[in-house]
């Protein structure tokens, strides 16, 4: 049996390694697939797929885009995307400015409270990397002011809090739309992590189905066996594949790894020829 992970993220986002480092981690783990779906951005796909190169592993070209429903910012990811689409990168460099205005706002109030960090600490050594609150909470995490990126986060970096305002973010109309435009097949990821309760989630994954939703992760590194069940039978009821991924970060999230998340992940290849099959319908 082969397995591939369909939902990785390199520093071009809040990763901790390269794009080619984690292809490399990849053949290493002999997984024959992955998916590079960094937040927002498609700027370590062309490393990742040179990296490929010269490697048994296949990438992906992909992505993770944000969205806000109900107040609440949920995933989609886009799995075969046209990496160099005009328009895609167009959109992905104005929400790129969004959030670096909202990433100014985190510093200020973080100085005024004598946390002064530098671009170049949130950067680490990758300026194009896309940032995220994750670097906010690997440079507090390395200064010794938390312990850990959970506390972090908890302190420091809720949404809405003190220290951290709401992210404007794509629609999920706008996010669908441009990932049609394309040429991507889009998912919902993590569906379980937003905790709506189960009409909301129902609503919302009906809504995105309407809107060109084609798949649905029902296996993450987030899922128990009983929950990955009930989220593939909510794929059988909307008409969805489903896919799967570790939702890998490196060091950010030491717990998971690539390919097996917490241990016991296992995502065959055969979702990924369903959903290539899929994917070439859509768009043939």
């Amino acid at each position: 049996m082969k397995y591939v992970d369909l939902h990785v993220h390199s520093n071009a986002s809040d990763g901790t390694m390269s794009p080619s480092q984690v292809v490399a981690y990849a053949a290493s783990k002999n997984l024959s697939a992955m998916a590079l779906t960094d937040h927002d951005t498609v700027e370590g796909v062309q490393e990742a797929l040179t990296a490929a190169a010269s490697l048994p592993v296949e990438v992906i070209p992909g992505m993770e885009l944000s969205a806000l429903y109900h107040e609440k910012e949920i995933h989609i990811l886009g799995l075969f995307a046209d990496y160099k689409n005009p328009q895609l990168l167009k959109q992905l460099e104005n929400l790129r400015a969004v959030r670096s205005r909202r990433n100014s706002v985190i510093l200020e109030r973080l100085a005024a409270d004598g946390i002064c960090i530098t671009a170049e600490e949130l950067q680490a050594s990758n300026p194009d990397t896309v940032i995220t609150r994750a670097h906010f909470a690997r440079v507090l995490v390395e200064r010794g002011i938390v312990s850990n990126m959970a506390q972090a986060f908890k302190k420091y970096l809720q949404t809405g809090g003190k220290y951290c305002p709401k992210k404007e973010t794509f629609s999920p109309e706008l996010a669908l739309k441009l990932l049609k435009e394309c040429r991507a097949f889009p998912a919902l990821a993590h569906p379980l992590q937003y905790k709506f309760g189960t009409e909301e989630l129902n609503g919302l994954v009906a809504h995105l189905k309407e809107l060109g939703l084609a798949g649905l992760e029902v296996y993450h590194s987030s899922n128990n066996q009983y929950e990955s069940m009930k989220l593939k039978e909510m794929a059988v009821k909307y008409q969805l594949l489903p896919t799967g991924g570790s939702d890998f970060h490196g060091k950010n999230k030491p717990d998971i790894d690539l390919g097996t998340g917490r241990g016991g992940l296992h995502v065959s290849s055969l979702l990924l020829e369903d959903i290539r099959n899929k994917h070439s319908k859509m768009y043939s």
